[in-house]
């Protein structure tokens, strides 16, 4: 891969239909299904891109500089308004930004120490600010639910995790936040559901992967990723909250039944929970594996697949069966594909 194609970031927009590519060599936009290229930004235009948010299909993509040849400060956020092809907002913050995410009525970005939602698009401001434990890799998810606007982050203990409602639009008045312990260790990834009712987390260790319940904090899975320490790069879950998949720097895309969680492989002992609870661990449903080492983020496609994108430009589609079994289905190389104007 040239230099002017290092990727920086990789995004799923909220519907998992479309992804982003952050590059040295400005940004671009995807949709998954059929892969084709929907928007490019070079260089010149942009400069080189640490993140890019995509805000459903719409016209609107939240951009941050960063890489190597940085156009825009890496503490400012800026709306790209694909309609009037110009930058509509600029929000400037004291420290990098380390996460942007999108809904449609808000706009939340995370720095080092801090989370910040502002109201949008309409009179754009700061609703209010949520203080974390030091979060360099920008953990933070939203729910893109109407019913259920939850917001989840890292909270001041370690292992520990902040559920934030965030449905109000009123300045300084939203729900206090209520804190979970989730891991005895730091926090290193964390996914909410479509319905904004679940959450996943997993911690530096990377061996476990734990559901709970947003709405009454009880752990309800405990899903087991391997026995070895590895990296989780991305959780997240199918549309209707009956699976979830994982990847981690072993190169392996994990998925698991929490559904009908009878699927799921079952290890043969039982031992005494994090909680105190008897739980029994369960190994993933099914597996494939993408370039070893390489980073990449997950998500689920139609019809019982899993979409892959890695770092090193790769795209990758497994389908599965209840059974267990998984099948590649399509491989491209997305930096290749040539743009097409229209979603």
């Amino acid at each position: 891969m040239s230099s002017d194609r290092v990727i920086n970031s990789l995004r799923f927009n909220q519907d998992h239909g479309c992804f982003t590519c952050a590059m040295d060599d400005g940004f671009r936009l995807y949709n998954v299904e059929p892969l084709v290229e929907k928007l490019s930004l070079a260089h010149t235009e942009v400069g080189s891109v640490s993140q890019v948010e995509m805000l459903h299909r719409c016209n609107v993509v939240a951009v941050v500089g960063g890489g190597n040849k940085p156009k825009f400060a890496e503490n400012t956020v800026l709306i790209w308004d694909d309609k009037q092809k110009k930058f509509v907002i600029e929000l400037t913050f004291t420290q990098p930004v380390t996460a942007v995410r999108l809904r449609r009525n808000k706009i939340i970005v995370a720095v080092r120490s801090r989370i910040f939602v502002f109201r949008y698009p309409d009179n754009t401001s700061k609703l209010f600010e949520f203080d974390t434990r030091d979060n360099p890799r920008g953990l933070v998810e939203v729910s893109p639910s109407t019913d259920h606007q939850i917001m989840v982050f890292p909270a001041h203990k370690c292992g520990s995790l902040q559920i934030v409602d965030i449905a109000t639009t009123d300045e300084n008045i939203s729900s206090s936040p209520v804190t979970l312990t989730a891991h005895q260790s730091e926090i290193a990834c964390i996914a909410v559901n479509q319905q904004g009712t679940k959450l996943a987390s997993a911690s530096r260790k990377g061996t476990l992967i734990r559901i709970w319940d947003a709405q009454t904090k009880k752990m309800l899975h405990e899903l087991r990723r391997g026995s070895d320490p590895a990296t989780l790069y991305c959780i997240t879950f199918s549309h209707d909250s009956s699976y979830l998949c994982a990847s981690s720097d072993k190169g392996t895309i994990h998925i698991f039944a929490i559904k009908d969680t009878s699927l799921n492989k079952r290890s043969t002992l039982r031992k005494v929970g994090f909680l105190g609870q008897y739980v029994e661990s369960q190994w993933g449903l099914a597996n494939f594996t993408v370039p070893p080492e390489c980073a990449c983020i997950c998500a689920f496609g139609p019809n019982s697949s899993v979409i892959a994108i890695c770092v090193d430009g790769t795209f990758h589609k497994y389908v599965f069966t209840p059974e267990g079994n998984c099948n590649r289905e399509a491989y491209d190389v997305f930096l290749d594909v040539g743009d097409d104007t229209h979603f």
